[in-house]
C-alpha cells in the first residue's frame, strides 16, 4: 500500500503513530522502503551525513535534486519528502514556486519540506500549496538558522515557547500537511499537537507527538557524534571497520580470493 498524505492525515485521528527515517542515497532509500517505514525524508542533513559538511547551509538545490531523485528511484510505498535547501525558498514567493516546482517535477518525490513558520514563510506555504504543491512544515530548532539560534534547544522560555506555538498555527493555517517539531520541550510538543489538524512529527521533542523521525545515519550509528536526543540501534561504524579490516587481511594474507 503506497503512503499518501490523506493517510497521515488519518492516522492522527486515529493515533496510529507515524515513522519517519532520511534518506541520501539509492540503497538506504531501498532497505528502508523494504522495512515500512511511512515517509522518507531527503533532508538536507545529507550536507553532513554523505557530504561532509559542518553545517547544511552550503548544500545547493542542484545537490538535493541529485539525491532526491536517486532517492525516489529506491521507493515503491513510502510518501518521499524533500527539503528545500538554504535560500532556495527565502527570497520570494516565485523563487519558491520554481524551486518547490523543479522539485516535484524531476525528482518525483510527493512533497517539500522548508523551515520556519513566521509570517513570510506562511505566506510562502500557502503560496505553494494554494498550486497543489504539499508542504511539510519544520519548526523548533532550524538547522539552516544555526547561526542565529545555534543547535541549542528551543521554545525554553515562555516568549520562546509562544512564538512557536504561533508558528504552528501559521503553518496549520497556512495549508502545511505536517510538521516537523525539532530539539524543543516534551510539553510544548504535546500543546501544538493537542492544538492542529495535522500530524507533528517529533525529533527530540518527546513522545506526544504524532510521530517521530531520526536521521538515519544517526540511527545507523554511522556518524561519529550523534545528537544528545538521537537513539542509536546499532554501529555500523565499528561494523564496517572490522569487514574491510578482514579484507585487507584476507588480500593480504592471500585467502582472497581463492
Amino acid at each position: 500500500m503506497v503512503v499518501t498524505i490523506a493517510q497521515l492525515l488519518n492516522w492522527k485521528t486515529q493515533q496510529r503513530s507515524i515513522t519517519v527515517l532520511t534518506a541520501w542515497d539509492y540503497a538506504i532509500a531501498q532497505i528502508l522502503d523494504e522495512t515500512g517505514v511511512d515517509v522518507i525524508l531527503v533532508g538536507d542533513s545529507l550536507a553532513m551525513t554523505a557530504l561532509g559538511h559542518e553545517t547544511t547551509l552550503p548544500l545547493s538545490l542542484d545537490a538535493m535534486l541529485h539525491h532526491a531523485a536517486a532517492v525516489k528511484r529506491g521507493v515503491k510505498r513510502a510518501l518521499v519528502v524533500c527539503d528545500l535547501p538554504f535560500l532556495s525558498y527565502q527570497e520570494s514567493d516565485q523563487q519558491a514556486i520554481r524551486s518547490a516546482g523543479r522539485v516535484l517535477r524531476e525528482t518525483g518525490v510527493q512533497a517539500v519540506k522548508l523551515e520556519g513558520g513566521n509570517s513570510t514563510i506562511a505566506q510562502t506555504v500557502s503560496v505553494l500549496t494554494r498550486i497543489g504543491i504539499p508542504v511539510m512544515g519544520h519548526i523548533g530548532l532550524t538547522p539552516q538558522s544555526v547561526h542565529r539560534l545555534g543547535y541549542r534547544q528551543q521554545g525554553k522560555t515562555p516568549e520562546e515557547a509562544e512564538r512557536i506555538y504561533q508558528e504552528a498555527l501559521n503553518l496549520t493555517q497556512a495549508g502545511a500537511f505536517a510538521l516537523i517539531l525539532e530539539h524543543i520541550p516534551n510539553e510544548l510538543a504535546a500543546k501544538i499537537t493537542d492544538a492542529i489538524s495535522i500530524p507533528t512529527i517529533g525529533i527530540g521533542a518527546g513522545n506526544n507527538c504524532d510521530g517521530q523521525v531520526l536521521v538515519t545515519a544517526d540511527l545507523l550509528g554511522l556518524t561519529a557524534k550523534q545528537p544528545p536526543f538521537a537513539k542509536v540501534y546499532t554501529n555500523l561504524r565499528e561494523v564496517i571497520k572490522e569487514a574491510t579490516e578482514n579484507y585487507i587481511e584476507d588480500v593480504k594474507g592471500k585467502q582472497f580470493p581463492k
